[in-house]
């Protein structure tokens, strides 16, 4: 009796199984809008890592374009965006003169400071005579 209530379970099984898969050659479903690049953090924009974000006032807003490169970008890290990136709501991603892309904000591309460090420190607002400034959302 054991045997044949064991044979009907792997049977049933066996059915269940090869009822789920699938051989339709439709296109997988679209996935969902990715997340925001960054959030925010006692009202500044903060990166993944929570780290503070800023903006350049020699930017020029909706340029699609960062100036701070170079030994600029070392003191400033950009916010990295994938090669790939697309416009998300308020985010853009601005490709760079070394090709790599970043985030912008509402056309503002986004940077940390190298000498914040740790998450909600702002050490770099107002820095080169004021032209760097915490990003707020």
């Amino acid at each position: 009796m054991t045997k044949i209530l064991l044979s009907a379970l792997l049977a049933s099984s066996f059915l269940v199984a090869c009822s789920s898969t699938s051989t339709s050659n439709a296109p997988p479903p679209p996935q969902s809008a990715s997340p925001s690049p960054a959030t925010v953090l006692n009202g500044v924009l903060v990166g993944p890592n929570q780290m503070t974000l800023y903006v350049f006032d020699k930017d020029v807003v909706g340029s699609g374009k960062s100036v701070c490169n170079g030994t600029c970008a070392t003191n400033w890290p950009p916010l990295a965006a994938p090669g790939g990136a697309k416009p998300i709501a308020d985010w853009s991603p601005v490709t760079r003169d070394d090709g790599t892309k970043q985030w912008a904000y509402k056309g503002r591309p986004l940077y940390t400071w190298a000498k914040d460090t740790k998450p909600g420190d702002a050490t770099g607002d107002g820095m080169l005579n004021n032209a760097w400034h915490t990003a707020k959302p």
